[in-house]
C-alpha cells in the first residue's frame, strides 16, 4: 500500500493550513480524488468503494459528503441533544439541499472533494475559521455540485463537557458570520449561479441562520421577555412566543422519536446555546476580539485497555474555569424576573417557564452534562 504519513512543525493556518499543506506534496497532487477525515472519525473499510463511483459519471460533482455517526450520544444528557441537532441538520439541511441541487456546506470532514474543484475554487484558505464552508461556497460560485449520501455513516464523538461543546459552536457561528462578511459581494456577482441559488446563499443559508436567527432568539427569549414582566406596556402575543418556536422545535426533534423525552431539556438548552450564538455571530460579522481564534475541540477518545492511564489527565483548576460566570449572571437575572413575576402578578404569567429557563442557565454555569459528576 502507498501509504505516507506526515506532519508539519507549525500551526500556520490552523487546518486550513494543514490541508493546504498536504495538498502541496508531489504525492497528494498526482491524486484526483482527496477524502478528509477529523482524528476522531472511524470510516468503514469500504468507505472509498461507496463513495467514489458518484464522481465517475457526474464531472460536475465536486464532493461526496457521507453523514456523521457517534459513539458516544449516549453518555450524557448533553450529547443526546446534540444529536438531535445534527440529526436534524443531516436529514433536513444536507439533504434537501442535495436532493434539489441547492447549496449545502462541506462538514469538514467525512468527505471526498475532487481536486479539480479544489485548485479550481482557490484552493484552502485561512481567512476563517470555516475553511469547509469557505471552500464549499467558492467552488459553488464556479457551478461545482455537491452529493450527500446518508446512508454512508462514518463513527465520531461528540464533545463531552459544555465547555467543549461551547467553543466548537463558537467556532462555527463566528466563522459562519465572517465569512458572510467575506463572501457577500462575490456570491451577488457570481456568473455560474442562479438568482434563486445566491438568494438562498445569501438570504437563508447566511443571513438568517448565521445571523439573525441566534440574535433574535436570544435577545427576545432572555432579555425581553423576561424584562416585560416588570412593565405592563410590554406586551409580547402569544403565538409568538409558544406556538411557533413549539412547532419549529417539535419539526426539528420529530427524527429523534427514542429521544423525545429529552425535548423539553433540549428547548432550554438551546435557550442557552443562543446566548453563544449571538455573541459568536458579531463578533464574526463585525470583527471584534475572538473572531478568527480557533480553539480546538477537547475529544475523550478511548481509554487503554488496562484503564490505568487515561488520555486526558485531569488537572487542577481555577474557580472561573469549573463555573461559568455569563450562564450563572443570567440564571439569576432570569430567577429574579420570574420571582417579581410571582409576587406581583400582571398581565402575563411567565414566572414558572422562567425559573425552568434560569436552572438551564445555572446547571450549565456548574458545567452539569446529565451526568453523574455535576462539575467537571
Amino acid at each position: 500500500m502507498n501509504i505516507k504519513y506526515t506532519t508539519r512543525s507549525s500551526r500556520k493556518g490552523f487546518k486550513a493550513g494543514a490541508l493546504k499543506k498536504g495538498m502541496e506534496y508531489d504525492y497528494a497532487k498526482q491524486c484526483e480524488y482527496v477524502a478528509i477525515f477529523d482524528a476522531d472519525f472511524q470510516p468503514e473499510q469500504d468507505f472509498l468503494l461507496r463513495t467514489l463511483p458518484f464522481f465517475m459519471h457526474n464531472p460536475e460533482v465536486a464532493l461526496v459528503q457521507a453523514r456523521w455517526a457517534f459513539v458516544n450520544d449516549t453518555a450524557s444528557l448533553l450529547t443526546r441533544v446534540q444529536k438531535m441537532f445534527f440529526d436534524y441538520h443531516f436529514k433536513v439541511e444536507q439533504e434537501a439541499g442535495s436532493a434539489t441541487f441547492s447549496f449545502f456546506s462541506f462538514n469538514g470532514t467525512a468527505g471526498i472533494w475532487r481536486a479539480a474543484a479544489i485548485k479550481e475554487a482557490g484552493g484552502w484558505k485561512d481567512r476563517t475559521t470555516v475553511e469547509d464552508m469557505d471552500l464549499a461556497v467558492r467552488a459553488t460560485l464556479k457551478g461545482w455540485k455537491f452529493i450527500y449520501v446518508g446512508d454512508i455513516r462514518v463513527k465520531s464523538e461528540l464533545p463531552s463537557t459544555y465547555k467543549a461543546y461551547c467553543r466548537q459552536q463558537f467556532r462555527w457561528s463566528c466563522g459562519g458570520a465572517h465569512l458572510f462578511r467575506q463572501v457577500a459581494k462575490d456570491i451577488l456577482v457570481a456568473k455560474d449561479v442562479s438568482i434563486l441559488k445566491k438568494f438562498h446563499m445569501l438570504y437563508s443559508f447566511f443571513l438568517v441562520r448565521r445571523v439573525v436567527a441566534p440574535t433574535v432568539t436570544c435577545i427576545l427569549y432572555n432579555i425581553i421577555l423576561p424584562i416585560s414582566v416588570m412593565i405592563p406596556e410590554l406586551f409580547i402575543p402569544i403565538w409568538g412566543i409558544a406556538y411557533i418556536p413549539m412547532v419549529l422545535t417539535v419539526v426539528t426533534a420529530i427524527r429523534h422519536p427514542k429521544n423525545i423525552h429529552i425535548l423539553p431539556f433540549w428547548i432550554f438548552f438551546e435557550t442557552v446555546m443562543t446566548m453563544h450564538r449571538m455573541r459568536a455571530a458579531l463578533a464574526g460579522l463585525f470583527e471584534l476580539s475572538e473572531f478568527n481564534e480557533w480553539v480546538v475541540t477537547k475529544k475523550v477518545g478511548n481509554n487503554f485497555e488496562d484503564n490505568e492511564v487515561p488520555l486526558l489527565h485531569k488537572t487542577r483548576k481555577r474557580l472561573r474555569d469549573r463555573v461559568n460566570f455569563r450562564e450563572i449572571l443570567f440564571a439569576a437575572f432570569l430567577f429574579f424576573c420570574a420571582s417579581y413575576n410571582l409576587v406581583f402578578h400582571g398581565k402575563t404569567s411567565y414566572y414558572f417557564n422562567l425559573y425552568l429557563q434560569g436552572l438551564a442557565f445555572l446547571f450549565l454555569g456548574l458545567n452539569f452534562t446529565g451526568t453523574c459528576t455535576c462539575c467537571q
